[in-house]
């Protein structure tokens, strides 16, 4: 009778010792939530999408430093919103100055929050072994679907020394797996024709913006097979060897969405280099079909490579000359970019741009930005150009010593002369701000 007693006594206490534990939890809870309450803001106690927004500025060692105070931070840590946008910085510590991401968070990030990549970018330096890692990493991206890709070498030659099918077989994980990639960024890598089928084949629908200059494999062919499948394609960079007449006609295609941003960097190899000349009609049907998209165009040519540019009408809205312009070549551009919004000029040489910068002023009636190094303009003529223009000068960025007196005009009175026409109080720069 008694062992019966203590058998029930034992069961009732096991339930009452279940029961008492969920007591005990919501007095610790109650508990906590009373001391949060009476003593103000503890750390211990902020909300998780306060310490979402708090571990986002942290920079990611800092961060897995934070994780080990106590279970609600590391609970923040492992928040899949804060590991959708991540960049993972790969460089050589003894030759580079990035701040390099631990291999153990590396390990950690892709072992438990792959498949929360959404917007990832990759900075390496210039060594090699920064980008085989980068590239050990992309294959192991398999169970992610990334939006977002940026491959960014702070310097050459880095992703160009890799051999190519290491390259190209890690950045088709991505393609393959991604299915919904909307920006891809893969300037100075060797990317080829083939891989590029494999991205349209897996992303045509949702490709938005692709950056892909100074990639040699890659053919006007490769090219030209983004833009018919990819109709969603709004921003495009590439190297002026892949612009084509047919890569225009494409892009202007009544299945294509209007094109906002299109950047072709024109750049010399060797000097004497060949160029080829787009034609007139081509850049017309662009315009027709897509009347606001600005086109950026920077040049880094030697004087006599400069003939087959400048000849016809060219929709150009912003223009950047790296390497020494002549003074022709200025003048071509006065009379044949109407649509110029911003102009910088790093070299020109010893003969006046009087004329030239007075014709931009007259026909270019969007020029609102100008920007000039090693050239020579005399005092009068700038008064005079700024006249023009007025007000919608925004940004004016002149050496001093660009600026020639005159007969009219010193270099100590014409600051007085060009605030008075801006509007707003101006003076010459004393090195380049672009």
């Amino acid at each position: 009778m008694k062992r019966g007693l203590q058998g029930n006594e034992q069961e009732d206490g096991g339930g009452t010792s279940s029961g008492s534990q969920d007591t005990l939890k919501r007095s610790r809870k109650q508990r906590r939530k009373k001391d949060c309450e009476g003593e103000g803001v503890r750390w211990e106690c902020l909300p998780q999408e306060m310490l979402l927004h708090i571990f986002q500025y942290l920079p990611l060692l800092d961060r897995a430093y934070a994780s080990q105070v106590c279970r609600g931070w590391n609970q923040a840590f492992h928040m899949p919103e804060l590991w959708r946008c991540f960049e993972f910085e790969l460089n050589q510590p003894a030759s580079s100055y990035l701040k390099a991401t631990h291999p153990d968070l590396i390990k950690q990030i892709i072992k438990k929050h792959s498949n929360h990549l959404q917007y990832v970018s990759f900075k390496v330096d210039s060594s090699r072994e920064s980008a085989e890692a980068a590239c050990d990493i992309l294959s192991q991206l398999v169970n992610c679907s990334l939006k977002t890709l940026g491959l960014i070498s702070t310097a050459r030659p880095s992703f160009m020394e890799l051999p190519k099918s290491h390259f190209i077989s890690a950045l088709t994980v991505v393609f393959v797996n991604s299915k919904s990639l909307s920006s891809l960024k893969i300037d100075d890598t060797p990317v080829d024709d083939p891989s590029l089928k494999v991205l349209v084949a897996n992303n045509s629908d949702t490709l938005k913006l692709l950056k892909m200059s100074s990639c040699p494999h890659v053919s006007p062919a490769g090219i030209l097979c983004v833009a018919d499948q990819c109709h969603g394609l709004r921003e495009l960079a590439l190297n002026y060897h892949l612009l084509s007449d047919e890569l225009l006609i494409a892009l202007s295609s009544e299945k294509h969405v209007h094109l906002e941003h299109l950047r072709i960097d024109v750049v010399s190899e060797n000097p004497g280099q060949q160029f080829h000349t787009i034609k007139k009609s081509s850049w017309d049907a662009m315009m027709r079909h897509s009347p606001k998209f600005n086109l950026v165009m920077y040049f880094f040519l030697y004087e006599n490579e400069f003939v087959p540019f400048f000849r016809d009408e060219i929709p150009v809205t912003h223009l950047y000359f790296g390497r020494s312009v002549s003074k022709d070549v200025l003048g071509r551009v006065g009379l044949t970019c109407p649509r110029l919004v911003e102009l910088v000029v790093c070299a020109n040489g010893l003969r006046p741009l009087d004329e030239e910068l007075i014709r931009m002023a007259q026909r270019c009636t969007q020029l609102s930005a100008i920007g000039l190094g090693e050239c020579e303009v005399s005092c009068s003529a700038f008064v005079e150009f700024v006249k023009i223009c007025g007000d919608r000068l925004t940004q004016l960025s002149i050496m001093e010593e660009v600026l020639v007196p005159d007969h009219r005009y010193g270099l100590d009175d014409i600051h007085w002369e060009v605030s008075k026409h801006l509007g707003r109080v101006w003076f010459p720069d004393m090195m380049p701000t672009w």
